[in-house]
Order: C-alpha cells, then structure tokens, then sequence
C-alpha cells in the first residue's frame, strides 16, 4: 500500500508501548473476568462515546443477569484515549498493569489502537472489536492469534463502493478529501485501487487533521479541479463539515463518504447539508421502527435503560459484545486467551446488524459485505443491494 505515513507514526508508539509477556488468563479469577476498554470521552468524536460505552456496559450486564459466564461476572473498565495515540498509550498501560484486563473490548480509534495493539496482543491480552483501520492493526499486531477484527476494511471495502459509483454515475473525475493517519491511508489503498481498475487518476487530493473544522481549502481545490465525483475518507464532524462546504458554496456535486460515515449522526448532526449524501454501509441500519423482533427489543431496552434512542453505533457495540460474550462461553470454565482465541474461531455470528452470518478468518470478519446508502429525508435510504468486498 501507498500513503502509510501514519502507520509508521502508530509502530513507533506501540513499540514504545510494548510489554513483554505470553498469553496468559490474567484478569480472570474464580468469580470475576475484568475486560478494558479506551474510548474518546474527550476528543473530537466524544459526543457518541457513551453510544458505544452504555451498549456494552448493557450486554455485558445482561450476561451477568443470566449467570455469569462459567459462573464468573464481567466487569468492565473504561479508560479515555481522547482520539490520540499517545492518551490511548497510556490508557492502555494503566488497563494492563493496574487493571490487569483478560481483553480489551470496542475500543475506539484508529490510531489510538494501532498505537497500542501491540503492546495489549504481547501481554497476552486479547484485542476483540477494535474500531479501527482492520488491515493496518493486524498488521502492527503482526497478526497476532489474540487480535479479533471485526470492522470490514476499509481499503476492500472503499474499493468496492467507489468501483460501484464510477460505474453506476459515469464519474471521470473524482477528487479525493482524506483524513491523516491510518484510517485515510487505507481509504486510499482503496481508492487506488478502484481507479486503476477504470483507468483513472484522482483530479485532485486534499488532506485534513483530525480535529479539524475548516474544509473550505479542501472543498475549493474539488472544485476548482471539476471533480463530478468526490470521496470523503471522514468520519462524522468531517464529513458533515465537507458537506457543509459543499453546500454553502453551492456546488451540485456527488459525494461518496467511506464506511465510518455512513453514520445515523451524520445524518442527525448535518440535517440539510447532508441530503443526497451517499455513503458505504456494511451493517444493517435500525431504528426504533425496525420491524426485526431483536432490533426492537434491543431499541426498547437501551431507551428504558439509558433515557435515549440507540443509534447504530449503540447496536454494532452491542452485537460486537455479544459475539465477545458467546466466544467467552465457547472458550468452558478453563479461560485463557489460548483458549478464548481457539474458540474463538469457531463461533459464528447473525443478528439484527449483519447482512449475512458471520465468522473470523484469519482473525478478521468475514464476509465482508457492504451496500450503499443515500441520505434522503434525513434518513439513510439503501439504493445498491450488499455485495462482496473486493479483496
């Protein structure tokens, strides 16, 4: 791959991170198994933490509401890693040396968890459900037999849904706004590929920070190139930043956002200046009208519990959780992370947020299946059916 200046950044952290150590069953005692978590509780996505907070508190809870796990309770603690590799490297020493944690579960970030994979897998602590760039966090782990990835790339992924757009709008001209680090790096990947299967190169390019408010740099050197097609390799307050832009301006254009922004808050958050965004999916959207029985119970239960609707983020937490819980079961009273990790393999996964049953090859998701939705009404409205992730 091109374009990995920031994994470069994120080894050297880990490295800085690393903890000697085999995999063990530390944080495993006879009633109690201590799991970790590190989570933006003060950075620029701070404001849908306690999405992915509250949901695996809730089915951990409810684990331990019918029994326990082998007669053993969960207990969860989370650390804050700001959106920045070097809280995250501190959050997750803390986690391991003071706490003591079996697994880290749903931790959130890119870059804080390529900083600090690493040093978790070496201490023998399992890395289950990282929202992060897969690809670049397997590989930091050195694949590790301890690191369970289940967010779908987002280079095979990109690949897809941008291959997808050129073909289906006729685009000849597509511009590219990416953000720094690992995530952008393999959004990129994911570009170059698709453009080189239709002959093309990006007309323009332009990157951002993370944290960053102003695209109106990154919006104008769009335009000014004549893309007819613009990818936006963002997560939320970007890419309905880049909207934003895009609007004020009053640039009629096609804009296709990567997988992190194929959000329900993106659509909440950027109201007007979302509609007629389109962006790649790889999980069911709920909502509180869902007909699925499992979708409503769980919409009914997180309200009652939390005060607030769920959004999808809330539902891919608790389901990576609940994948978490069974391969936990799957592992007998016996636990360690050799055994977690060996049952692990063998525990497949359905329910109301897949498109399709699921299981881990080479300790990564798969299938991997993605569609491609459209904000409409202020809702995200299918328009392409899931289809296989180029690989």
């Amino acid at each position: 791959m091109k374009h990995l200046h920031g994994l470069a950044v994120a080894t050297a952290l880990a490295c800085a991170l690393a903890l000697p150590g085999a995999a063990r069953a530390g944080g495993v005692s006879d009633t109690e198994i201590v799991i970790g978590t590190h989570l933006d509780l003060s950075g620029p996505t701070a404001a849908n933490m306690p999405m992915l907070r509250n949901a695996t508190q809730m089915r951990l809870d409810e684990a331990n509401a019918a029994g326990g796990i082998h007669g053993r309770k969960i207990r969860l603690v989370t650390e804050d890693n700001g959106s920045q590799p070097q809280l995250a490297v501190r959050a997750v020493q803390k986690l391991i040396k003071s706490d003591d944690v079996f697994a880290l579960l749903n931790s959130f970030g890119s870059g804080p968890n390529a900083a600090t994979v690493k040093a978790a897998t070496g201490a023998g602590v399992v890395v289950f459900a990282p929202w992060a760039a897969s690809a670049v966090i397997q590989k930091i782990s050195g694949n590790s037999p301890l690191l369970f990835t289940t967010v779908q790339n987002y280079d095979s992924t990109t690949a897809t849904g941008l291959s997808w757009a050129i073909k289906t709008w006729g685009a000849k001209r597509v511009g590219v706004i990416y953000q720094e680090g690992p995530l952008g790096d393999l959004m990129r990947a994911g570009i170059d590929q698709a453009l080189k299967a239709a002959r093309l190169s990006p007309v323009a390019e332009a990157s951002f920070k993370v944290g960053d408010v102003d695209f109106s740099s990154q919006v104008a050197k769009m335009r000014a190139a004549d893309a007819d097609l613009v990818f936006a390799a963002t997560v939320v307050r970007e890419t309905v930043g880049v909207m934003s832009e895009i609007k004020k301006v009053g640039w009629n254009v096609k804009v296709l956002a990567g997988i992190p922004a194929r959000s329900t808050i993106v659509a909440v958050l950027g109201k007007n200046a979302v509609e007629g965004l389109y962006g790649i999916g790889g999980w069911v959207l709920n909502d509180a009208n869902s007909k699925d029985p499992a979708a409503q119970k769980f919409w009914r239960d997180y309200k009652a519990r939390y005060n607030t609707d769920p959004d999808e983020n809330a539902a891919n937490a608790y389901s990576y959780a609940s994948w978490f819980v069974d391969c936990l079961q799957a592992a007998g009273r016996n636990l360690t992370a050799q055994s977690f990790a060996s049952a692990c393999k063998s525990v497949s996964h359905q329910d109301f947020t897949t498109y399709a049953k699921l299981g881990f090859v080479d300790n990564h998701v798969s299938p991997e299946l993605v569609a491609i939705d459209e904000i409409k009404g202020g809702h995200w409205v299918q328009v392409a059916p899931p289809m296989s992730a180029a690989r």
